[in-house]
């Protein structure tokens, strides 16, 4: 507000000489308004400064606390930093220790399988081997018995792996042990120790040449009691006289009258006439068996006494035994080392591959 904003409304009433001379200066109501307007003027100057006092120690209070926040906020996010920085670092930790115990378990696992695929392969050597033996027993020497223990081993073996891949092989000596246990059985061993029992009789059986005939052992004839003496005389003479003279009677051809040493040569001989016989029938040679056979039960007949109950038993031996079989077709256990050779190349090749 101006004084020029107030100086038409005090135009319309002039002041008198009478009302002035009355009223003290101090009193005129514009002055009055003047000093109220100043007080008011000054009030409100002064509220407008507390307020912006006020105002200012509010801001400043507030950017107090805005500057302690954001310095707890920084020291939280720098605690929160380096807890972050701590948990990378212990991430980290457990990425290097988990990478290398994937790598301990790698290795282990190579080492497992290494382990596991050398076990089979050792037994997988031990099988063959056993295997390839009994067919050389079989095939050499005619061992059906170890042909089969060696085929049930090698069964026994790879059962205790208890590796499925096995099945094919394990079916494979079923075949075989079929076929072996289908052959007709041939105690070799009970003919060998027969053969063995005659060959021990042999220096101990009679030749034909050593037997004696048979003394007389008719009694002598009852005389009487009145009987001559020169009658008595005469009938002892005639028993003397007939002990002299021996008749005797052969039938069968002249027995060789062989010399000391040529009857052990005889012995000799005979033993090795059935120990060659035996060789034969350990190596199923019909043909050889029964020849060497017969050649011992000839020698026998010709050069040892039939009649003793000894040669009867040799010779009863050497008959059984040559009427026997020692030769039959054996089968062979090529099956079971094709399954065995074939099983180790499909390991080798997906050895390889798994390699590549």
């Amino acid at each position: 507000m101006t004084e020029e904003s107030f100086q038409p409304a005090a135009a319309p009433a002039p002041e008198t000489p009478a009302a002035t001379a009355r009223t003290p200066a101090w009193l005129n109501p514009w002055l009055l308004v003047g000093i109220v307007v100043v007080a008011l003027f000054a009030w409100q100057w002064f509220e407008t400064r507390l307020r912006l006092a006020e105002t200012q120690q509010e801001l400043a209070r507030r950017l107090a606390e805005s500057d302690g926040v954001a310095k707890e906020s920084r020291l939280l996010a720098k605690q929160a930093q380096d807890q972050l920085m701590a948990l990378q670092a212990k991430f980290g930790a457990v990425e290097a220790r988990l990478a290398e115990s994937q790598s301990q378990q790698a290795a282990l696992e190579t080492l497992y399988q290494d382990l596991a695929r050398n076990r089979d392969e050792w037994a997988l050597a031990e099988v063959e081997q056993g295997v390839t033996l009994a067919a050389q027993q079989l095939q050499l020497a005619g061992n059906v018995q170890g042909a089969v223990l060696a085929l049930q081993a090698a069964d026994a073996r790879l059962a205790g792996s208890s590796r499925p891949q096995f099945i094919g092989l394990r079916k494979a000596f079923a075949r075989d042990l079929d076929r072996l246990k289908a052959l007709p059985q041939v105690d070799l061993p009970g003919m060998s120790v027969r053969l063995e029992s005659v060959v021990t009789a042999i220096d101990a059986l009679p030749l034909a040449v050593d037997v004696r005939p048979r003394e007389e052992t008719r009694p002598k004839p009852e005389l009487a009691a009145d009987t001559p003496a020169w009658q008595r005389l005469l009938l002892d003479t005639w028993h003397e006289m007939k002990g002299l003279v021996r008749i005797q009677r052969f039938d069968r051809d002249e027995p060789v009258l062989l010399a000391p040493g040529q009857v052990f040569f005889l012995r000799e001989n005979l033993k090795l006439r059935l120990l060659n016989a035996r060789l034969a029938m350990l190596s199923r040679d019909q043909w050889t068996f029964r020849n060497e056979l017969k050649a011992a039960q000839s020698l026998l007949e010709r050069h040892f006494d039939g009649r003793d109950k000894s040669v009867q038993t040799a010779l009863g031996a050497l008959r059984q035994l040559g009427a026997a079989e020692v030769s039959i077709e054996l089968p062979t256990l090529n099956e079971s080392l094709s399954a065995i050779r074939g099983f180790k190349a499909n390991r080798e090749r997906e050895a390889r591959d798994g390699r590549k």
